[in-house]
């Protein structure tokens, strides 16, 4: 039995979304409409795209330089940003840290080597030095980053919508699977400004043309 209510509903709906975007409603009847976890997932994607157009001009020379008055350098940054995915993607995959990108353990200032962050090396409250055998190379720290991106949309993606709206553990206090999606996209964010800030403070130039 047909809905007629609904069938109507869904004909204003498609008629204001072609005007709005200058379409032909036959056409968004073409466009297959995204499953949340669908979007979650290009979320946390298109955030790892973005962040990668300011690592141009980073190298194994300067990846762990300091600059005063700016808290992190490049290889802590992608450290953190990739401990913190893998963090929520254990959530929902249940899986571990990967030991080809992590050695547990280190200290708060180093720890790691040439292909490995240690993981308290990268944590919140760690202390990033300017000593790059405590990091990895820059190509693997834009690897072990790429890496942690992927584990944490492909959670997203393959997660149920019990298991996206299940409370999980976040910080003081606790807040819905899924929202840790859009946390996971902010915090990329705010790290790519102290990569954009020690980008001018190394003289790299731009990145928008």
């Amino acid at each position: 039995m047909v809905d007629v209510d609904a069938e109507k509903d869904h004909a204003v709906i498609l008629r204001r979304t072609a005007l709005r975007f200058g379409c032909r409603e036959a056409q968004v009847h073409r466009e297959r409409i995204m499953t949340r976890q669908e979007l979650l997932a290009e979320m946390i994607l298109q955030s790892r795209t973005l962040a990668e157009r300011y690592f141009a001009g980073f190298t194994d020379a300067n990846r762990t330089r300091q600059v005063p008055h700016l808290p992190n350098h490049f290889a802590w940054c992608l450290g953190h940003l990739a401990l913190t995915m893998h963090r929520v993607a254990e959530k929902l995959d249940g899986a571990g840290l990967p030991d080809t990108d992590f050695l547990t353990g280190g200290t708060p200032s180093g720890g790691g080597d040439a292909h490995r962050f240690a993981t308290e090396s990268v944590s919140f409250g760690s202390r990033p030095t300017d000593d790059p055998r405590g990091y990895p190379t820059v190509d693997r720290c834009k690897a072990i980053f790429a890496a942690a991106a992927e584990r944490c949309a492909a959670a997203f993606r393959r997660a149920s919508d019990a298991a996206l709206d299940r409370p999980a553990k976040w910080g003081p206090g606790e807040v819905p699977t899924w929202s840790l999606a859009p946390r996971m996209v902010f915090h990329n964010g705010d790290h790519t400004g102290q990569i954009a800030d020690l980008r001018r403070a190394l003289g790299l130039g731009t990145v928008l043309g």
